[in-house]
Formats: structure tokens, sequence, C-alpha cells
């Protein structure tokens, strides 16, 4: 139980070295970009290889098409609904007009982001194997440029060193809770249902990762975050070997 969440905890640690690196270095955007195009790559692996693979294999495809579908689903209504209360940008480390930025929104969807995350990670301490080394490797690479992307959001919005890393501290025990309820309540479930709740983390971060990453990514790193984004991909399958 303890274990589950100390790896919560390791993997949105990374929101917080990026928001450190964010706060006290100067990191050229390009940089930023490629960073996340990494992530993205290992993030997609380890939703298909862990997540859907497992899904199929312990509930089969229909328990995996439904949770995976309702999963991106609702990770997009949620999305809209803090684009418009001003989280659209949570990713972005490029300037824009603070008045069209909300630290409230960038917290909510940052916490949104990692969510369905950590509820794997603490799940798949269910096996008995150990922690997944794909999913904290890939959660911990994608955060790190989250960290860095939406600390610079939230300075261009004005907000003090000392509330920056407040909040990100924030996420840290969020994440690290939701890996632990993740491991404590998907052990009491039916293969099949954990099987849909795995689809459904799985197709949340897929949506995710299309709707704010991928974009962020090529916006900053151009076209060469392609190649990234597979060798991220790449890593994610070698590790899951």
């Amino acid at each position: 139980m303890w274990t589950a969440l100390m790896w919560g905890g390791i993997s949105a640690s990374a929101v917080v070295i990026g928001a450190l690196a964010a706060l006290f270095m100067k990191i050229p955007k390009r940089v930023i970009g490629w960073i996340m195009a990494f992530g993205t790559g290992t993030l997609i692996g380890a939703a298909t290889f862990e997540l859907l693979g497992d899904a199929l294999n312990d509930g089969g495809i229909l328990p995996t098409a439904i949770g995976f579908t309702a999963g991106a689903v609702v990770y997009t209504l949620f999305d809209v609904l803090i684009s418009a209360k001003g989280g659209s940008d949570r990713k972005r480390s490029s300037k824009k007009d603070s008045s069209q930025q909300s630290g409230l929104g960038i917290f909510a969807g940052t916490v949104m982001d990692a969510i369905p995350e950590s509820i794997m990670l603490g799940a798949s301490l269910l096996a008995g194997n150990g922690v997944s080394v794909v999913l904290v490797v890939s959660i911990f690479v994608s955060n790190i440029p989250e960290g860095l992307s939406s600390t610079a959001g939230l300075k261009n919005s004005k907000y003090s060193k000392g509330k920056i890393l407040l909040m990100w501290l924030g996420v840290l025990l969020i994440s690290a809770l939701a890996a632990l309820g993740g491991y404590l309540f998907l052990e009491q479930l039916p293969k099949e249902m954990g099987a849909a709740i795995g689809a459904f983390a799985g197709g949340g971060i897929i949506a995710m990762l299309c709707s704010t990453m991928m974009p962020e990514a090529f916006e900053e790193g151009g076209p060469i975050v392609g190649l990234i984004a597979s060798m991220g991909l790449l890593v994610s399958l070698l590790l899951d070997i």
C-alpha cells in the first residue's frame, strides 16, 4: 500500500523538478518541446502496452472498448470545461496575455492530467511483480516538460515563486494519493471492471496527449519532434520487454 503512495509521489516529483528548472534556469523553448515529444512517445507506449494490453488480456475487447471510449470522452469534456475557465494554455511555455490565463485553471488542468496516470501506476502493483517500470519512466519523463511549461505560464500570470511551488507540491500530493487509491480501489474489483477502468485511464491519457502535449511539442520543437516521439515510443517498448 505504502509502495503505491511512494511511487506515485516519485513519478509526480518530476513536475516539481520541471518547475524548479523553469523558476531558476533559462531553458530554450525548443528543448522543452523536445523533452515533451519524448514524453509523449513514452506515454503512448505505456497507455498501449500496459493499460490497453492488460485490459484486453483481463477483460476482453468489450470492456476495453467501452472503458477506452468513456475515458477519452470524459477527459475531453473536462478539458473543454477547464479550458473555458482559463486552463487551455497550461502546457504552454510561450508568453500569453496574462488576462487570458487562470492559475486555478492551470492547476486544475494539471491535476486532471495527472490523476489517471497515477491511478494506474498504483494499480500496476496489484500484479505482484513490483511497480510497472514503463509507467514510472513514462509518467516521470512527461511530467518534467509539464512542470516547465505550466510554470512558465504561471510566471506570465504574475504568480510568485512560493505560490507556484506550493501548487506543484499539491499536485505531487494528489498524485501520490491517486496512486494509493488506485491500488486500494482496484484491488477489490473483478477483472472485467478493473480492465474497463484501466482502459478508461488509457483513453484519458491518449486524449490528453493529443489535445495538449503533442501540439505544444510541435509548436516549440519543430518537425523533428516526430522522430523524438518515435524514439520515446521505442524506449517504452524496450522497457516493456
